[in-house]
């Protein structure tokens, strides 16, 4: 196979197979059972307002263990 061959299947089908995969994903993103797990989703970083997590030494980065 040369150049050409995959640059004709890249301009038509494969243009096709990835349109369509994008409508899935945003049909799968917006459908109607999803509000709640992205809305659940949306709320972690407000979890523990109340008491929020600290660490020992002001400035320290708990993630990379600094």
């Amino acid at each position: 196979m040369d150049y050409h061959i995959f640059r004709e299947f890249a301009d038509s089908w494969f243009l096709i197979f990835l349109f369509v995969f994008f409508l899935g994903i945003v049909l799968w993103v917006f459908r109607p059972g999803s509000r709640k797990t992205y809305e659940d989703t949306s709320d972690i970083p407000f979890r523990h307002e109340d008491n929020p997590a600290s660490s020992s030494v002001p400035g320290e980065n708990r993630d990379r263990g600094e």
